[in-house]
C-alpha cells in the first residue's frame, strides 16, 4: 500500500504475517533513522502506529533537508534528525527520556564519521538540551572521545550549547512508568524479605509498562561519499549506580567506517557492549567481505540472539544500501533514497 506524505515523497507499507522474514536491502539510500525496538504487534494500537509514523516522517524530512543544503555533511543530517527526536517527548531520548531509580533523567549520545573515524560522545548528562550536539562538540572541539556527567555538562556550557533545567526532560508518562516499576520492586522485596531494588539495576525500554518509543539513531551517506552515524538515549528506566549502556560507546551502539557502513543500534545495551555489535558488523564486512545484510544478521540474529540479547541496528553501507536487522517482532525505522522516496516501517519488511 502506498500513500502520499507530502513533498513528493512516498511512504511504503507492507503487511506480513507469522514469523519475521529478513528485510530486503533498500538500494540508493542516503539517509535513515530508527526510533527504537518498539511494541509487540499485540500491543500496537492504531493511535500509537500513527504517532510512530508521524514522528519518524518528520525526523526523516529534517535529516534529508539538512543533507541537501550546500556544503552539508552527513553529520549535519544525523544531528538534525536526532535533535528533532530528542526534542520530542515521544522518544526515550532528550525530553521524554526514562527516569533513573532516583528520579533523574540521565542522557547518553554519540556521533561518528567514517572518513577519519573521528567520534564524540557524552554519557550521564542531565542539563544539556541536545546530547547529540554535545557529542558532536566533543568530536570537533576537544581532543577527547567520551565525556561524562558533570564534566560533559561543563564542557557543553563552555562551548555555548543550550543548557536547561533538569525538569525540562520530565514527562508524566515516563514518571508514571517509574512509579509502577518501583511499586513492583517493593512488592517483590516484601515477598523475598530483601531491600527494595537490591536485585534491580534497570529495565530495558522494550519491557516498560506503556512503552512505545525508544532510543533514536540515524545514519547518512553524503554527497562526498562519507558515512556518518549517531545515537541518543535515556537508557534503562529505573537504572542505578550511574549505569551507562551502549549508545555512547563507539563500536557498541554507534560506528561509521567509509570502507564498510554506518550503524546505529537499539536494544539491551549490556549485550551490545559485550559483543561490540556495531564494530563487529563492520569487521565482518571489511575482513570477510560479507554484504551489509549478511554481516548485520550474523551479529544480530545469530550471535546476539543466541546470547539472549534483544535489539537491532540500522546499517547503511558505502554504496547506499540500507538494511535494518533486529531479533524482535519489529523496529521503528525509516529511510530516504537519493531520488526522494521515503519508507517508514514498524513490523513490515
Amino acid at each position: 500500500m502506498f500513500r502520499s506524505i507530502g513533498f513528493g515523497l512516498l511512504l511504503v507499507s507492507v503487511i506480513v504475517h507469522s514469523t519475521r522474514a529478513e528485510d530486503a536491502v533498500v538500494e540508493n539510500v542516503v539517509f535513515a533513522i530508527h526510533g527504537g525496538i518498539g511494541l509487540d504487534k499485540v500491543e500496537m494500537t492504531p493511535e500509537i502506529d500513527k504517532r510512530v509514523r508521524t514522528e519518524l516522517e518528520q525526523a526523516l524530512r529534517a535529516g534529508f533537508a539538512a543533507l541537501n543544503k550546500p556544503n552539508a555533511t552527513g553529520l549535519d543530517a544525523v544531528e538534525a534528525a536526532i535533535r528533532l527526536m530528542e526534542d520530542s517527548p515521544q522518544f526515550n531520548a532528550g525530553r521524554g527520556a526514562v527516569f533513573t531509580h532516583d528520579g533523574r533523567n540521565e542522557l547518553d549520545a554519540s556521533i561518528m564519521e567514517g572518513k577519519t573515524l573521528k567520534a564524540g560522545s557524552v554519557a550521564g548528562v542531565s542539563t544539556v538540551k541536545n546530547p547529540i550536539t554535545a557529542a558532536r562538540a566533543v568530536m570537533e572541539k576537544s581532543k577527547h572521545v567520551l565525556l561524562v556527567s558533570r564534566g560533559a555538562e561543563a564542557f557543553a556550557a563552555e562551548k555555548g550549547l543550550e543548557i536547561v533545567d533538569p525538569k525540562y526532560f520530565r514527562t508524566e508518562e515516563r514518571w508514571q512508568q517509574l512509579q509502577k516499576q518501583l511499586e513492583e520492586e517493593k512488592k517483590r522485596s516484601q515477598v523475598r524479605g530483601q531491600e527494595s531494588g537490591q536485585e534491580t539495576t534497570g529495565i530495558p525500554e522494550r519491557h516498560l509498562p506503556g512503552f512505545s518509543f525508544g532510543t533514536v539513531g540515524a545514519v547518512a551517506l553524503d554527497k562526498s561519499g562519507n558515512l556518518s552515524a549517531g545515537t541518543s538515549t535515556g537508557g534503562m528506566s529505573n537504572k542505578r549506580w550511574g549505569r551507562v549502556g551502549d549508545s555512547p560507546i563507539i563500536g557498541a551502539g554507534t560506528y561509521a567506517d567509509n570502507e564498510a557502513c554506518a550503524i546505529s543500534a537499539t536494544g539491551h545495551g549490556e549485550y551490545f557492549i559485550r559483543y561490540c555489535v556495531a564494530h563487529d558488523i563492520v569487521a565482518l564486512m571489511k575482513y570477510k567481505s560479507l554484504p551489509v545484510n549478511a554481516a548485520a544478521d550474523e551479529v544480530i540474529r545469530k550471535k546476539l540472539k543466541a546470547a539472549g540479547g534483544e535489539g537491532g541496528v540500522i546499517c547503511l553501507d558505502n554504496k547506499g544500501r540500507f538494511y535494518p536487522s533486529y531479533n524482535t517482532e519489529g523496529m521503528y525505522r525509516g529511510c530516504i533514497t537519493r531520488d526522494g522516496q521515503v519508507q517508514v516501517r514498524i513490523f513490515e519488511q
